[in-house]
């Protein structure tokens, strides 16, 4: 028997999300015969998981707060992602663009931290992250415009040169690089968090770090943006088609220029706000949140608002997994990434099943399209 995809007129919503929750509980179930091959109950993984250990805990509100760490960084770089998405150019640098973000904070903070007050410290810490990522994004940007290049490859390629140079840093034992511990006979990074870290707002035991309103706040900001500006109209436009965009009268070169350099500067911002909150440089301070936003970008369908709940959730999902981790140690924490790919996998499957359906051909007939 021959089948051919067809275009569904309409989904209903409750159809839609059935197929999303279906999705994500196929990828449980795979998770849980996986669990119960090694000898884990996946109940109690997943419940450890899931409410990240704070049940029964005493210093639950801990925990919040280093979750709240891992939340900040990958929302704030995941809403940066979707604005160049939207404009269809494919910016696969984010880990790039945060490792650079992050080398300008810290170098702002060694440098300005001990002579100038916290909060000139903070605001130049930002503003070196924003403006060393945003240019190293733009780079690509003006290849693109100027020669056609592929932002996905050039992108990517540049994640690796900031690895690497990062990479550098952390190796390289000299009078130059203040990066790294004096004291220490071997290369390790020193720590800033004496001189300078963004502070938190004390509600009882519980310390809500200023980082996490910046970021609600930057996700206001960035819908507004899109949603009521002209330059968030044009971003849409030239999603849209580039030749629509050309023949209205809009520069299309500055509005990608415009458009890549402030995703980039936004995840430089996320840069900051992580190893500010750190208080050290690290060869893992990305915690791969530039390959993690694309994912949460996608899932939530470049909408503003989505991405925050899609990251809280990837958030519960990767930090929970570390927690769990602890407990059974037949289980490694990187068991949140091969889970955070299979709902990724049956999410996409799913979505693709709420915009097509599948029907099977009549004897004989052609397939098409338009079924």
């Amino acid at each position: 028997m021959r089948f051919h995809i067809v275009k569904r007129e309409r989904c209903p919503l409750g159809q839609r999300i059935a197929f999303y929750v279906g999705a994500v509980l196929i990828a449980l179930i795979l998770g849980a015969i996986v669990l119960m091959a090694i000898g884990v109950n996946p109940l109690d993984y997943y419940w450890r998981m899931f409410t990240m250990g704070m049940v029964g805990n005493k210093i639950a509100f801990r925990t919040f707060e280093n979750y709240l760490k891992v939340f900040v960084p990958l929302v704030v770089t995941s809403v940066a992602l979707s604005l160049a998405f939207r404009m269809r150019f494919w910016n696969i640098g984010g880990e790039g663009q945060f490792i650079l973000g992050a080398v300008a904070a810290s170098a702002v903070a060694f440098q300005a931290g001990p002579i100038l007050p916290q909060p000139v410290t903070l605001i130049l810490m930002c503003l070196a992250a924003m403006l060393a990522a945003g240019l190293y994004g733009t780079v690509t940007a003006v290849f693109k415009v100027k020669f056609g290049t592929s932002e996905t490859l050039l992108t990517l390629m540049l994640n690796y040169v900031a690895l690497y140079f990062l990479t550098f840093l952390g190796e390289t034992k000299a009078a130059w690089n203040f990066f790294l511990d004096e004291t220490s006979a071997r290369p390790i990074f020193a720590g800033f968090d004496d001189w300078v870290s963004f502070p938190g707002i004390s509600i009882g035991r519980f310390s809500l770090n200023v980082c996490v309103i910046l970021a609600f706040v930057i996700g206001a900001l960035v819908h507004f943006y899109l949603k009521y500006t002209k330059h968030g109209y044009e971003i849409a436009v030239v999603g849209d088609s580039v030749g629509t965009a050309r023949y209205a009268g809009m520069k299309v070169s500055r509005i990608v220029l415009r458009t890549v350099f402030l995703s980039a500067c936004l995840i430089g911002l996320a840069a900051a706000f992580k190893v500010g909150t750190a208080g050290i440089l690290s060869t893992a301070i990305t915690d791969d949140v530039g390959w993690t936003g694309i994912i949460v970008a996608w899932l939530a369908k470049l909408n503003t608002w989505a991405i925050f709940l899609v990251s809280a959730l990837i958030g519960v999902l990767q930090y929970g997994s570390t927690v769990a981790a602890a407990t059974f140690a037949q289980v490694d924490s990187s068991f949140a990434d091969m889970l955070q790919g299979a709902i990724l996998f049956l999410v996409l499957a799913a979505d693709f099943f709420t915009r097509f359906r599948v029907v099977p051909s009549a004897k004989g007939g052609a397939s098409n399209g338009n079924g």
